[in-house]
């Protein structure tokens, strides 16, 4: 093919858009990445994110066998979904609450309720004439809840006021040891003997209390 001839058909594969500098592909350095990103080995149950040439953001989950592939959008939709599963005992039909407010976590807890519902079932037990048992109720719960809390650490301090205890002291492994506190006949005679005339105070006056509301 002579040189002119030549040039006349480069130019009419640039009018069809055909020529190859038009159709080749070139890969700069961030799709180099994308690439990198998609190849690269991981194990089961890695979760990673990866930026797609047209900007979205994906999460990508490694599976065995293959990769679960969702955009960052969709991933903060299924943690909001599952942070709602956490408040079962909601209106489900009314309610309307995310559940990320530092209130409705403390409800969670107490409730399994965001607050907004914990506000509005208080508000109906008012009007049935029915809240001032639900008060007391909670009251006592929490107070039990206290105790159990009071006794476990009470348990925590026996086991550290009478067993004996090692410890390395220095870089070249010196070991320390610290003899206990008390004897358990000692700590039995002493603390737990206080918290035991303290715990039957304690449910004499919450009874009590109980007694004159009903």
């Amino acid at each position: 093919m002579s040189k002119k001839l030549h040039n006349i058909k480069a130019v009419q594969q640039m009018l069809d858009g055909e020529h190859k500098f038009q159709s080749k592909k070139i890969i700069g350095f961030k799709d180099k990445q994308v690439v990198d990103q998609q190849t690269k080995h991981r194990d089961v149950g890695d979760i990673w994110e990866e930026t797609a040439t047209s900007g979205t953001i994906h999460v990508v989950e490694q599976k065995d066998g293959y990769r679960v592939r969702k955009t960052k959008k969709t991933n903060l939709i299924n943690n909001l979904r599952n942070e709602l599963k956490q408040f079962p005992n909601c209106r489900k039909e009314t309610c309307t609450c995310a559940g990320v407010h530092p209130l409705d976590k403390k409800m969670q807890t107490i409730h399994k309720m965001c607050f907004d519902c914990v506000i509005e079932m208080e508000h109906e037990l008012k009007k049935a004439g029915t809240y001032d048992e639900y008060e007391h109720k909670k009251i006592h719960d929490n107070a039990m809840a206290w105790l159990a809390t009071a006794e476990q650490d009470v348990a925590l301090l026996k086991d550290t006021y009478t067993q004996a205890s090692k410890f390395v002291t220095s870089t070249t492994g010196e070991i320390e040891h610290w003899s206990a506190k008390m004897t358990p006949n000692e700590f039995n005679e002493t603390i737990q003997k206080q918290f035991d005339i303290f715990k039957e105070n304690f449910l004499n006056k919450l009874n009590g209390r109980q007694n004159e509301n009903n």
